[in-house]
């Protein structure tokens, strides 16, 4: 039993190096987004997927936005739902700030208090995560 157990744990372990965190202000792990853009929940469970191309997606596979290469964030039905600027700033459609994405991962609101952090994560990425899409 204890060699089950610690082969699990050497699994998770070798498929977290590929993650990059989603935390929480307390620094609590939220969820994961692998390299190859599973997003996963804190129990390694996939809930969703950002694909290369841009095209974001639930667990099953249905796409629910996109990610343009100018920073514009769509719905599924290509309408726009906000903006990421390249210095970080999250904006909605009526250019409103929504919040931050620092250089350094931090993720903050609007009145630039930090409510979570996504470090070496795509800043695109992390905004859809905390501020356009649920993925469950």
């Amino acid at each position: 039993m204890k060699k089950i157990f610690l082969i699990l744990t050497c699994l998770i372990a070798i498929s977290s190096l590929n993650a990059q965190t989603i935390q929480s202000l307390n620094h609590n792990t939220t969820g994961f987004i692998k390299a190859d853009g599973t997003v996963q929940n804190s129990s390694h469970n996939t809930i969703g997927f950002i694909k290369k191309d841009g095209t974001i997606q639930n667990k099953s596979h249905n796409t629910i936005g996109f990610i343009k290469s100018d920073g514009t964030i769509q719905n599924s039905s290509h309408n726009t739902v906000g903006f990421v600027k390249n210095d970080g700033t999250v904006q909605n459609t009526s250019h409103n700030t929504l919040g931050f994405i620092k250089t350094d991962g931090t993720v903050q609101n609007a009145s630039h208090n930090t409510i979570g952090y996504a470090k070496n994560i795509d800043p695109t990425w992390a905004a859809v995560a905390f501020f356009f899409f649920q993925f469950d």
